[in-house]
């Protein structure tokens, strides 16, 4: 299966070394190298892509910028960042970037790049994938309004968890373990990010880690050292820090 993809980098070296490291990878075929946001739509408009590699930072439009616009295609072709600024990660990943590069290129990791690209348009998720992106469009445009889903990334496809459907979440660095009724997925997102998107009135922190649904809470314990803990009505155990404590009997 022949993977087109565009190069957009303000760097020539940069572009360069992308596409001969791809190279490699006899059927992927480079549509265009831009080395601007600007070029970048005129390539978009003249070729039918699958993948767009894109800089961060450039000069005038940047690359968050212009993957936002991408995100506004009927079709639009998975984005994948290329930056030597890791801390650029997280922004990427809320315009729903499939994966994230850093610079210089290490050539494993841009293998397991090719194969998750690969995934994806193998099980035919570009149909989810951009729908993905219209919810991100739409909430960006309309914050106040919250979600009725999350769109969870894993490889090869993008599932939509229905959110009436999470009994509590629980952080785990830069992901957040959504807990189902008879699973446990993990989403790309901070869970101070995710909290934003919540109802305070279905869900409640209760520890720096952990949101709960409000219906799921059951009884709250004190053990021997002090330390708290709450029981969901699924089975679940959450630790219960100071801070939250208040709202939280207040609740009960």
């Amino acid at each position: 299966m022949a993977v087109r993809y565009v190069i957009v980098d303000d760097e020539e070296p940069g572009r360069v070394n992308l596409r001969l490291a791809l190279a490699d990878h006899p059927d992927w075929q480079c549509a265009a190298e831009c080395d601007s946001a600007a070029s970048a739509r005129t390539a978009l408009a003249a070729h039918e892509v699958d993948v767009v590699f894109l800089d961060i930072q450039m000069p005038g439009e940047s690359g968050l910028a212009l993957a936002r616009d991408i995100s506004r295609l009927r079709e639009p072709p998975l984005i994948v960042f290329v930056t030597a600024y890791s801390v650029h990660a997280i922004d990427a990943f809320e315009v729903h970037a499939l994966d994230y590069l850093l610079k210089p290129l290490d050539d494993a990791r841009l293998a397991q790049a090719v194969e998750r690209i690969g995934a994806m348009l193998r099980h035919r998720q570009r149909e989810a994938y951009g729908a993905a992106l219209r919810d991100y469009v739409a909430a960006d445009a309309a914050p106040a309004v919250r979600p009725a889903h999350l769109n969870v990334r894993s490889v090869g496809r993008i599932e939509q968890v229905r959110i009436d459907d999470i009994l509590w979440l629980e952080a785990a660095g830069n992901y957040v373990e959504l807990h189902l009724a008879a699973r446990a997925v993990l989403h790309r997102i901070t869970l101070n990010r995710l909290e934003t998107l919540l109802d305070p009135g279905c869900f409640l922190r209760v520890h720096r880690g952990a949101i709960v649904r409000r219906d799921q809470i059951a009884s709250l314990a004190t053990g021997g050292d002090g330390s708290w803990r709450l029981t969901l009505r699924c089975g679940g155990v959450v630790a219960v820090s100071e801070r939250y404590l208040g709202p939280l009997k207040a609740s009960l």
